[in-house]
């Protein structure tokens, strides 16, 4: 375990703006690291209620389990089987195995508001203070930090900060508007019903359905979620002029409800109705402020893209923000966070937009293209393939980021088949696995090794060359590159198992250096060291071939 990243120069907190599970994550995230955190939310406390953000993936479920939020993995429900239905026909079902190394199950469908008490009790346990009824109404920043204006029932305060994230969500366009950023893209016509019913719905409990155009729901589709305590999430795809009160005070929404269960009992947990939006913010870095989540970004929840990459924009940030907080790198590692994240968001769009053109065509051609699918469908394996329901939130690989340094022996392949992760090779994250470290008895992950600071991996010593000595030069290269701390290991050391050994299948002499947020930054062959040298440099947005002057003071340690 390496020290803790040391506080700030100022007593000043970094100010996360919006208690939304993306804020609750950076600032956990933040505070692990060492830096001191505020958290403001317009809203009087925490509301807990309704399903939302239900369907959590295994990297997001990871950075919790580092922060000490595993219960979320383990009170979440995985379920196993996807049946996709047409009208009355079952199209296909796919069964979804898990051959990963991972103790982390593949992906879990808990409630938001779960999820966030979980997270809630992390930060009481972190000493990290909420400021509730602080809404935000204004923010300024100068070339020390930034003043932030918030309206409580006192009056108006200023709190400041040396950064700010902005976690304040769809709604929060209060910052985008004093940053002067574009938030465009499209808005969907239709709505969606969503409702959270706990029923016994006996053989549901571990399966997704979608509905494609059934006669309870015609020419619109219905998805059909399982989650813990027998609660079952149901989306409708609804007319533009639905009346929730209206279809509630009507009896009709229990009739929607009675065509999928039948006679069987059932209660109302929650409902609401959402419009969905394609939105993606043109800048999610300026000066010292930086947007996360529905603040910079809005996509249909087919594929669970939202709140998952919202998690990976807090650890993108966190971990930056407090590396320039304490000296370790410059202002270009928070532009980095600009142009992997916003990437990302692109991408995320791109992909969810295509869903939502195949369930909400927007012209005759689209519903020609759909129904021929569909049809298709009924009899042929090729066209199954094409039906969109939504594809499963993945984590982003950056490898055409800044910090990453190519291997021509390990290129990105692009993006593999739905359910598959690509090839290690630099830009993706590290495959888990579990390892032990040297003089410990208790197994860890590799991952929440990684996530301690920048990491070094060892494959085996070239041929002639003394393991010692290899190690001590790889370790006073990385000591000679940055005053942040780093871990060099050799791989065969803490690789027990040796599942992580065959998913990375390193070669003598080559060096794995890994971020703090477990993406593999470089796969470099150390016979010159300055490989070494120049690949941490980069991953740390610094310049490659200036070395840092350690003369006025030793660099932090390299162990």
């Amino acid at each position: 375990m390496r020290p803790p990243a040391p506080r700030t120069p100022t007593d000043e907190p970094v100010l996360v703006l919006g208690a939304g599970p993306v804020g609750q994550t950076a600032a956990l995230l933040l505070a692990r690291r060492g830096v001191p955190v505020l958290v403001v939310d317009a809203r009087p406390a925490r509301e807990a209620i309704g399903s939302k953000a239900i369907c959590q993936q295994r990297d997001v479920l990871d950075v919790w389990d580092w922060l000490g939020a595993g219960v979320i993995a383990e009170q979440g429900l995985t379920w196993d089987t996807a049946r996709t239905f047409y009208r009355e026909h079952e199209l296909f079902s796919v069964h979804l195995s898990d051959p990963g190394a991972s103790p982390l199950p593949p992906f879990v469908n808990i409630s938001q508001s779960r999820t966030e008490e979980v997270l809630d009790e992390r930060l009481a346990e972190a000493g990290v203070p909420i400021l509730w009824r602080h809404r935000v109404t204004g923010l300024t920043q100068d070339e020390h930090g930034v003043t932030v204006a918030c309206d409580t029932p006192e009056g108006t305060v200023f709190l400041r900060g040396p950064y700010a994230l902005s976690c304040l969500g769809a709604h929060g366009g209060v910052v985008r508007e004093a940053l002067g950023i574009s938030f465009d893209g499209t808005t969907f016509d239709d709505r969606f019903l969503i409702c959270d019913i706990r029923a016994d719905l006996g053989g549901w409990e571990r399966e997704r359905r979608f509905y494609f155009d059934p006669e309870w729901n015609p020419g619109r589709q219905v998805l059909i979620h399982p989650c813990p305590d027998s609660v079952y999430r149901i989306d409708w795809q609804v007319p533009s002029d639905f009346d929730l009160a209206a279809e509630e005070a009507g009896g009709r929404l229990d009739a929607r409800i009675r065509k999928i269960i039948g006679d069987r009992p059932y209660e109302i947990v929650w409902h609401s109705v959402y419009r969905f939006h394609t939105r993606v913010a043109d800048r999610m870095r300026v000066g010292r402020v930086l947007l996360a989540g529905d603040n910079a970004h809005l996509v249909a929840p087919f594929g669970a893209r939202g709140l998952n990459s919202g998690v990976q924009d807090a650890e993108n940030a966190a971990w930056k923000l407090a590396y320039v907080l304490a000296g370790w790198a410059g202002e270009e590692l928070l532009e980095s966070y600009h142009t992997e994240r916003h990437a990302a968001a692109l991408e995320n769009a791109e992909i969810t937009s295509a869903t939502m053109r195949f369930l909400v065509p927007h012209d005759d051609q689209e519903h020609r293209t759909r129904l021929t699918v569909l049809e298709q469908a009924l009899t042929q394996e090729e066209a199954r393939a094409r039906v969109d329901s939504g594809r499963l939130a993945e984590p982003f690989w950056y490898t055409d980021s800044t910090l990453t340094t190519p291997c021509p022996e390990r290129p990105f392949r692009g993006r593999p088949p739905r359910g598959q992760a690509p090839d290690p090779c630099p830009g993706v994250l590290m495959p888990d696995a579990p390892v032990t470290l040297p003089g410990h008895s208790t197994p860890s992950r590799i991952r929440s090794l990684l996530r301690e600071g920048l990491t070094l991996l060892l494959g085996p010593a070239p041929d002639g060359k003394d393991p010692d000595a290899f190690l001590s030069g790889v370790r006073t290269a990385a000591r000679q590159s940055t005053t942040a701390p780093v871990t060099a290991l050799y791989l065969h050391e803490v690789d027990g198992t040796g599942a992580l050994t065959k998913a990375l299948a390193p070669r003598p002499g080559q060096v794995w250096v890994v971020r703090p947020d477990a993406h593999i930054a470089a796969i470099v062959t150390a016979e010159d060291l300055s490989t070494v040298r120049c690949a941490v440099r980069t991953c740390l947005g610094l310049s490659a071939s200036a070395l840092p002057d350690t003369a006025g003071g030793e660099p932090a340690p390299t162990t």
